[in-house]
């Protein structure tokens, strides 16, 4: 009888070639445990990357879309809670200027004249808003502030205004030049003349926040809080009937500005309600296609992890063969 044997040296290659392979399988294995993806797309797909490619593209798409509705959402709120502090502004120094405008009384006209300075620097403010580096209100020149300082425009208009005696002509002088494009224009706005474009939130939705801060009701509030700023400035020398009287008018003004503001807001919360509506397709959108995409590549937790289990046995009875053969002598073997 013939016995077939191999030399301890080819025999250590043959194990050692063994723990090899075994060990490559245990990697493969653990990576599709922990992805959740087969190792081998392509047997898995048998060559054809088609349907594959279509979803990883959509996958793409969706989440630009997600992160262009996630972006333009921060803005719109922001929007609206500027408009809302515009808003309160506008209405408390309405109450306020139409209260003093009954009195006669220097105290109360000063009194008012500060409040209108605060309600001023406060729709400045507003206006100014930015969001990350991303001024709400300046059109395309984002990384500007669209208004110069309160101050500034109350210099524009004092010299606007000058030499007019009358509450219908200062009222007038303030208006033209609010209007006027050498005036409100290039003197306190410093945005763009181009409105931001729509924003594509979702496959079939676009949103487009394009006030700006030199937007006509803006114009109105502001023109009617730095007249009544004015009012009891020195420099124009104003008598009491003269300042109550634009008080009146400003105060009455204001009045008017508030419901187009809340027009502005409901075009916010309109842009809001849509942003938020194709987040939620999107989302859905997504998850179906991981679902697909996971039904199409992916791993059996239950059966990579048993196929590991078994091929980590495999590994461990190598190792014990191993160390017997290596504790194997003549004697021993004659024994």
């Amino acid at each position: 009888m013939s016995l077939n044997s191999i030399g301890d040296l080819a025999q250590t290659l043959m194990l050692r070639s063994q723990g090899t392979r075994i060990r490559m399988q245990i990697d493969t294995l653990t990576q599709e445990l922990s992805s959740g993806q087969v190792a081998d797309v392509a047997g898995r797909l048998r060559g054809d990357f088609s349907h594959l490619s279509d979803m990883d593209r959509s996958l793409k798409r969706l989440n630009a879309l997600s992160t262009a509705a996630a972006e333009t959402r921060l803005l719109a709120d922001a929007a609206q809670a500027s408009l809302e502090t515009v808003n309160q502004a506008a209405t408390d120094l309405s109450d306020s200027l139409l209260s003093v405008s009954l009195s006669n009384q220097a105290v109360s006209h000063a009194q008012a004249s500060v409040e209108a300075r605060s309600a001023l620097d406060t729709m400045v403010s507003a206006l100014n808003t930015s969001l990350a580096g991303r001024s709400v209100f300046a059109g395309v020149a984002e990384d500007q502030a669209p208004l110069r300082s309160a101050d500034t425009l109350l210099s524009g208009l004092r010299d606007a205004v000058a030499g007019q005696s009358s509450p219908s002509d200062i009222l007038q002088a303030a208006r033209d030049w609010f209007d006027d494009a050498a005036g409100f224009q290039s003197v306190v706005y410093t945005g763009s003349d181009q409105s931001r474009s729509p924003v594509q939130v979702s496959g079939n939705d676009q949103v487009a926040l394009a006030r700006r801060a030199d937007d006509p009701v803006f114009r109105e509030g502001l023109m009617l809080a730095a007249v009544a700023a004015l009012a009891n400035d020195p420099a124009l020398s104003l008598d009491t009937t003269t300042r109550s009287a634009i008080f009146e008018a400003a105060g009455t003004g204001l009045l008017g500005t508030r419901d187009r503001m809340v027009e502005l807001q409901a075009e916010v919360g309109d842009a809001q309600a849509r942003i938020e509506k194709a987040q939620t397709g999107n989302s859905m959108a997504r998850t179906s296609l991981e679902l697909a995409r996971g039904e199409l590549i992916g791993a059996d937790p239950y059966e990579t992890a048993i196929r590991l289990e078994a091929v980590q046995f495999q590994l461990e009875s190598l190792y014990t063969t191993t160390v017997r053969n290596s504790r194997l002598t003549l004697v021993n073997f004659l024994r």
